[in-house]
């Protein structure tokens, strides 16, 4: 069965999103950031959550069309609230993976109502200069219009070397696929993560919280969740798992993904 892409509308801004499952309860996915919209890869996303369809109907949330020049993850997590309350979503579990877990997470801290359970995968509570450089690195690709670099940066980046060398082909072509209007969209996408610094605010979280990250993140940093982990660990509702050999996107690659998502949600 082919997934469709929708759109919710809403004044100033429009947001496409992708719904799949039939379950009694509701799924948020907030993906990270990418230079093709992940709604064209609608159908491989409904298959790799399948085991979270019969509990949950899944929504998973694109960024708004028609950016405006500077658009930051406050900006992210307002539009995305906003789309969720047209869509009459609330009291939601809400998984963000990367630039996702971090709009996420300001969701859970400014909507409290819209987040009943949080899980975030690879993620980082701020981003300073030096989580700033692998991002700065692919805006400089994108400003001056070098898909192929950005493409293979971005994969190199984000999988284990063995999972990259297996793409590398599919990745040039998305690069040769890729246009100018992507790039522009990318860069202020990607821009909208630099300053971001929410660890004074990681205390407002009240629900519980699943911390999902891999010792070798070469985007955020191994380090990254440990912030995060200093500042939530403690609690009864904070968990944490630490993947190792499955890089930044680890929550494509490690195989029991999905199943520790459903596995911390069905416990709260």
């Amino acid at each position: 069965m082919s997934i469709s892409v929708e759109t919710v509308k809403l004044p100033g801004f429009s947001m496409d999103y992708i719904r799949f499952g039939g379950g009694p309860k509701t799924l948020v996915i907030l993906p990270g950031l990418s230079v093709k919209s992940v709604m064209g890869s609608a159908d491989a996303i409904a298959e790799a959550y399948s085991v979270m369809t019969k509990r949950y109907t899944v929504f998973l949330f694109d960024r708004r069309r028609g950016l405006p020049d500077v658009y930051t993850i406050s900006d992210m997590a307002r539009d995305t609230s906003e789309a969720m309350k047209e869509l009459g979503i609330s009291g939601a579990d809400v998984f963000g993976a990367s630039q996702g877990g971090m709009i996420a997470m300001e969701l859970a801290i400014r909507y409290p109502k819209l987040v009943r359970a949080l899980a975030l995968g690879s993620t980082a509570a701020r981003v300073d200069e030096k989580r700033e450089g692998v991002i700065g690195r692919w805006i400089s690709y994108a400003k001056a219009g070098d898909a192929r670099s950005l493409w293979l940066d971005f994969g190199e980046s984000l999988y284990p070397r063995d999972v990259f060398l297996v793409s590398r082909d599919a990745l040039i072509s998305a690069a040769d696929a890729t246009t100018d209007e992507e790039l522009r969209r990318f860069v202020i996408l990607a821009s909208g993560t630099r300053a971001f610094d929410i660890t004074g605010s990681l205390c407002k979280i009240g629900c519980p919280v699943l911390l999902l990250s891999s010792d070798d993140d070469k985007v955020l940093g191994s380090d990254a969740g440990d912030e995060i982990a200093h500042q939530l660990g403690g609690r009864p509702d904070f968990e944490r798992f630490v993947y190792s050999g499955y890089g930044h996107a680890a929550f494509d690659t490690a195989p029991d993904y999905k199943e520790r998502l459903l596995s911390f949600f069905e416990r709260f």
